[in-house]
């Protein structure tokens, strides 16, 4: 297995993981990732940033996240609850498995490279959020230790359950 940024090159890879994705929540009557979001350009723009990783096994991405160290807009402000630290953190987002390769720990690989860049980074937190109806992902994250927060708005209004993993 190999865990690495992404480049150029993993665009259309990604982007059919993304795919896949967006119609497995379709599929699942949950208003994730609906709407055109996330599209091309916005992985462009984590490829740019250097925040877009790909998890590879036998040299074929499997997997794909975001991870993004700072700030981030929408986790300003919690509702009904509070966040477990208060210093720096990453945020992960865009976290995907190629359907072909779901339900073999990838994305508990993928969370605990992510944790690998913190310590890295000198970073002691990881926050996320996800979709009220998106059960799979909610059971990832408890599962890998993350502990529900709170709710959280998108810039569009949208709701979200925020998490978040002190290291």
């Amino acid at each position: 297995m190999e865990f690495r940024k992404a480049v150029e090159t993993d665009l259309n890879a990604v982007m059919n993981i993304i795919s896949q994705a967006q119609n497995y929540l379709k599929e699942q009557g949950i208003d994730q990732w609906q709407n055109g979001y996330p599209n091309r350009q916005t992985i462009i723009n984590d490829i740019e940033n250097g925040h877009s990783y790909v998890l590879l096994k036998d040299d074929i991405i499997v997997g794909t996240v975001a991870i993004i160290p700072g700030v981030e807009k929408t986790y300003e402000s919690i509702y009904n609850g509070e966040w477990k630290s208060t210093g720096e953190y990453v945020t992960i987002h865009r976290i995907a498995i190629d359907s072909r390769y779901k339900r073999l720990g990838f994305a508990t690989m993928i969370l605990d490279k992510a944790e690998e860049l913190c310590n890295s980074l000198g970073i002691s937190s990881i926050r996320i959020d996800t979709h009220e109806e998106n059960l799979l992902m909610q059971n990832l994250l408890q599962k890998n230790n993350y502990e529900y927060c709170g709710i959280i708005y998108l810039e569009d209004k949208s709701k979200r359950l925020a998490f978040e993993k002190v290291l």
